[in-house]
């Protein structure tokens, strides 16, 4: 081994490679780089966690697993902070209906807001609300020939199944 490669190992300590490092209560992959392992936290894109880790003075390239324990809160404060970081065009949640601030929000809470959203449309009574009780398109889509499921999706064609009926025999294959 080289020189420079033992002063690495030296400078690095007893730190060990995370093959996972939790973050937001999501277990994100240490053999990716910083940039897409954060994309596995729900709310988190590419372009937000380029954004956080170039704001947390971390290199996006560097991989998850190699950071220190140190680096590692330095990123979980700016996620926690991350509604300062960001541009307010880059927020999911502009405008809350209940507290009206803009506000970013990730992880499993945004779970939760997506499925008090949908409650709240439904009690409302909104179309939206409507066509998510019964399971259908809400975006203006056709619904005649796509999006079918269920056991009876095929076409039976009257003149057939009547003449069938009538001889009470089947369809030899």
């Amino acid at each position: 081994m080289s020189e420079e490669g033992k002063k690495r190992e030296e400078g690095r300590g007893e730190e060990e490679f995370k093959h996972i490092v939790r973050i937001l209560d999501t277990d994100l992959d240490g053999k990716k780089s910083v940039v897409y392992s954060l994309c596995g936290v729900k709310g988190i894109g590419r372009r937000v966690a380029k954004t956080i880790a170039v704001s947390s003075g971390m290199d996006p390239r560097a991989k998850m697993g190699e950071l220190s324990d140190g680096e590692i809160k330095r990123l979980k404060a700016a996620i926690n902070s991350v509604e300062k970081r960001l541009p307010e065009w880059m927020l999911n949640r502009k405008k809350d209906l209940i507290t009206g601030e803009d506000r970013h929000i990730m992880g499993p809470e945004l779970l939760l807001k997506l499925r008090e959203d949908i409650n709240l449309l439904r009690k409302i009574r909104s179309y939206r609300g409507i066509r998510h009780e019964r399971g259908l398109r809400l975006r203006g889509q056709r619904t005649k020939a796509t999006g079918r499921k269920g056991l009876v999706v095929g076409v039976t064609r009257k003149k057939i199944s009547e003449a069938k009926a009538k001889t009470g025999r089947r369809e030899s294959k």
